[in-house]
Parts: structure tokens; sequence; C-alpha cells
């Protein structure tokens, strides 16, 4: 499968839409793509996050990977959060991932990023291997923890 990965934008709505309805429901979220819609939009309008998104020949929007960019005090640097990665079923096994995740790292460190960082689920070993087979290195020192609002 030939595709190519590039930042999106706002023109590439309609593409990125069911693929982000797709992220949401891996991660147990129920079909939405009205909301879908108007998250990616906002984003969009607000200049909050960067979007790369790998299409096919047609145009056909196969994944994307959303960064949001971040500031480490203790770094005094700039970092960035890679917060969604996400492939369409049909297009897994072909290095849709894998290229948009090298894509997300060379961007951040073209815009000076001191790093990049994600989390996933700890039971989602194919990702792990990926990342780690990128050079990702999972967190040893530190706990993440969350407080739901």
């Amino acid at each position: 499968m030939r595709f190519q990965v590039r930042q999106a934008n706002i023109n590439d709505l309609d593409r990125l839409v069911p693929l982000l309805d797709g992220y949401r429901q891996f991660y147990r979220q129920p079909p939405d793509q009205a909301r879908a819609h108007t998250f990616i939009a906002e984003r969009f309008a607000h200049h909050e996050s960067l979007i790369l998104l790998a299409c096919d020949e047609q145009g056909l929007g196969l994944g994307f990977t959303q960064l949001y960019p971040l500031f480490s005090s203790v770094r005094t640097a700039r970092i960035y959060l890679l917060n969604d990665l996400f492939v369409a079923p049909d297009a897994r096994r072909y290095g849709v991932a894998k290229a948009l995740l090298i894509a997300a790292a060379d961007h951040a460190r073209a815009l000076g990023a001191a790093s990049l960082w994600l989390q996933t689920e700890l039971d989602n070993a194919p990702a792990q291997a990926l990342y780690e087979s990128l050079g990702w290195k999972r967190d040893r020192d530190f706990c993440d923890y969350g407080l739901t609002l």
C-alpha cells in the first residue's frame, strides 16, 4: 500500500472525522461523528494541536496522530504529547503507524522540542512493541496520575 504522511489542515476535516471516531471507539467510547467533527474543528480553529495525516494515493485518510504542545519547566524546553495515534483497520500492517510515529518525531525535532511523550493501555502489546522498536523508552522512574473532573 502506497501512502504519504503530511500535516493536516482544516480542509482535511472530512478525512479526519471517521479516524477520530474510530479512535474513540477503540477506547470504548460510543460512535459520535458530530462530536469528533466539533472536536477537531476546534483544535484547528484555536491552533491547539498539530495533526499528521496518512493518506493513500486517492486521498483516503488511513491514519492520524495528534500532537499537543507542552513545556517542561525543569528542562526549560518545549515538549509534545503524542495524544492520539490511530490507523483504520483496513490500513493496518502496512507501516502506517510507524510512518506516523517517525513523522511526529521528525516534526517535533524540527520545531526544537526536547522530547515527545505518549501513553497507551497496559495491555496494548502490539503498540508497545512498535514504540520500543522505534527507540521509545518506557518510563520506569515516574508514575502517571490523573484526576477526572
